[in-house]
């Protein structure tokens, strides 16, 4: 069992940044493939980024802008998120992947409580 705690979250403005953590307790965290997601009211959780043991992987929408890293000393990933845009508002999930497909959802076996993130135009 991974336990996975978000924080960062919060209100920006248009063309802002925030910077989303999250610590897990597994003390093998460098092990794990591990990944970002969001979602919007009334919409699917999507895929933003991953971080495996030697790449990194965006979806379209965020590529140039968002920049996921990691600390394994600390068992922590990062999501740095730069020029913001309203559309970029959700609930910011990150989780670990079970090693299957890191661009979907069922691809990841454990999950944090999510942080929100709020875009204002």
């Amino acid at each position: 069992q991974v336990q996975l705690v978000e924080s960062g979250g919060g209100l920006a403005q248009a063309g802002g940044s925030l910077r989303l953590s999250c610590a897990a307790s597994a003390s093998t965290f460098s092990r794990y493939a591990m990944g970002w997601f969001r979602q919007a009211p009334g919409k699917e959780r999507e895929f933003v980024a991953a971080y495996n043991w030697a790449s990194r992987y965006y979806a379209d929408s965020v590529k140039g802008r968002f920049t996921i890293s990691r600390d394994n000393a600390k068992n922590t990933v990062y999501l740095q998120m730069n020029s913001l845009k309203p559309e970029d508002t959700a609930v910011y999930y990150c989780a670990v992947s079970d090693g299957s497909n890191l661009y979907h959802p069922r691809g990841y076996a454990y999950w944090g409580q999510g942080t929100q993130v709020t875009v204002s135009s």
